[in-house]
């Protein structure tokens, strides 16, 4: 009997720790699913191959979350074999048939499922633990890039200002690369001044450096643009494309 008890509080430590992991994970900007995944598949040593892994192998604070897990998981997966071998290994007087252990050991891991999958329990629980961890750990970090949602074909870089560059000498708001789907998130100045969230007004000086967040093909197409009549075409044949686009992700939506 006490090789069940043993097991059962190896599975329920386990859960709190994943728990505990996940909303960890949760704070440094994964969503719920893609940090419970992690969490679990860290705790188990399964080790997925998926974007997100390599998200949180780049990332400095989830790379100590899963680091710990790692480490955890390994002593709670042989700690639960062990546990489940005393289970059926009794060397006592009092003897239980196997079958009465194997149902006793159904009924508390089907129990222990049930609390874990409550919503209920998913909000009280989850709540207990942000606010410890908010109390006794920082982790204020943000994975901008999750949060950006940079899948598919978007994604951030840099551009430079060079002289013969469609963008040089141009404000913002005369160049209005919104309307082609690209957004200005930020400006290093060549005197290595940093304009954060630039407003229409702000130019952009040749040498500067243009922090850009859109779709990997409008980036690549604008960095290839020249100053002059044909850039200011090419500008507009962004435009219409971006538009087109637009209308058939609405199109799609609907359906």
């Amino acid at each position: 009997m006490a090789g069940i008890i043993t097991l059962f509080a190896v599975l329920s430590l386990s859960l709190i720790i994943t728990r505990i992991a996940s909303i960890a994970l949760v704070h440094t900007g994964l969503s719920r699913e893609s940090a419970r995944f992690q969490a679990r598949s860290a705790f188990s040593g399964v080790g997925f191959t998926t974007r997100e892994a390599e998200s949180v192998v780049s990332h400095p604070v989830r790379r100590r979350i899963v680091m710990v897990l790692m480490l955890l998981g390994n002593a709670g997966v042989a700690s639960a074999v062990a546990s489940l071998l005393l289970t059926f290994y009794n060397t006592g007087q009092e003897q239980m048939a196997w079958y009465y252990r194997v149902l006793i050991i159904f009924s508390g891991i089907l129990v222990l499922w049930k609390i874990s999958s409550s919503e209920m329990f998913d909000r009280w629980f989850g709540k207990i633990i942000s606010k410890a961890l908010q109390r006794w750990t920082d982790l204020t970090v943000r994975d901008y890039s999750s949060l950006l949602h940079l899948a598919g074909d978007y994604q951030i870089t840099e551009m430079i200002a060079e002289h013969d560059h469609w963008i040089a000498g141009k404000s913002l708001i005369d160049m209005a690369l919104s309307s082609e789907g690209i957004m200005v998130l930020g400006i290093k100045r060549k005197n290595g001044t940093y304009i954060g969230a630039p407003g229409g007004n702000t130019f952009l000086r040749t040498g500067d450096v243009a922090i850009l967040y859109g779709q990997e093909s409008a980036i690549h197409k604008l960095g290839e643009r020249m100053s002059g009549p044909q850039g200011d075409v090419e500008h507009l044949k962004a435009v219409e494309e971006f538009q087109k686009s637009n209308v058939h992700k609405q199109i799609n939506a609907e359906k």
